[in-house]
């Protein structure tokens, strides 16, 4: 929506999402994206607008901040994390990326974790503050209407919520809609608009070795088809 007024009428060659929080993003303490470094439990990516994480936890239901940690974090021990969460709470505000971290850790088990415990609790909040599953979904359909035919649609994830949701996208978009099957016409809106080019690409070990936040990524590619005139 912020190319298009840009682009006059043109259309795309090619599209690449990059999907998420960015590096400077997580090594900012002020910005409270990550725990590596105490600060404000903040975690929009738009700092003008919007609540910070610490005032969603201040004001979230058990019940609601329970189904956040299991769907949007994938968090086993979400309905007890987020009791332990609402308690401290009562006692003291959670405001900073350190208190909330602390907090998880003593509270999981010891035993050694390939993750930290809060890591799972961060990535539910960022999501659940600025809404990254919506936006990640509207791009995806801004995209392939900004796309010309051939153009080359290029979506790097980084978690599988992410993408899921790309895979998704894709599979819906390259089959023709059901509703038709057996017709010897398809209507224009109803064919399939694009096609999967090759296979998900993963970073090699070399890449993860230079940049270990590469590990968890995953590239898709499609490309978008030329409609056929009734």
């Amino acid at each position: 929506q912020h190319v298009e007024p840009w682009l006059e009428g043109r259309a795309l060659a090619g599209v690449l999402l990059d999907i998420g929080v960015s590096s400077p993003q997580l090594d900012s303490a002020e910005r409270g994206f990550s725990f590596a470094r105490d600060g404000p439990l903040d975690m929009r990516m738009n700092t003008e607008h919007g609540v910070t994480a610490a005032e969603w936890l201040a004001d979230v239901s058990q019940a609601e901040l329970a189904r956040v940690l299991a769907k949007l974090g994938e968090e086993p021990r979400a309905r007890q994390l987020a009791a332990v969460i609402v308690r401290e709470r009562e006692r003291n505000p959670i405001t900073t990326t350190r208190q909330l971290a602390e907090l998880i850790e003593q509270h999981s088990p010891k035993r050694p974790q390939r993750l930290h415990p809060a890591t799972r609790v961060f990535q539910a909040l960022r999501i659940r503050i600025n809404e990254e599953l919506e936006a990640l979904t509207a791009a995806l359909e801004q995209s392939l209407e900004l796309l010309a035919p051939g153009g080359r649609l290029c979506v790097i994830s980084f978690h599988s919520l992410e993408d899921r949701i790309v895979k998704r996208f894709i599979a819906k978009h390259s089959r023709a809609d059901p509703v038709y099957a057996g017709l010897p016409q398809i209507p224009p809106e109803a064919q399939p608009r694009l096609a999967k080019i090759g296979r998900l690409v993963r970073p090699s070990a070399e890449e993860e070795s230079e940049n270990p936040r590469a590990r968890s990524a995953r590239l898709r590619v499609a490309e978008k088809l030329a409609v056929d005139s009734p």
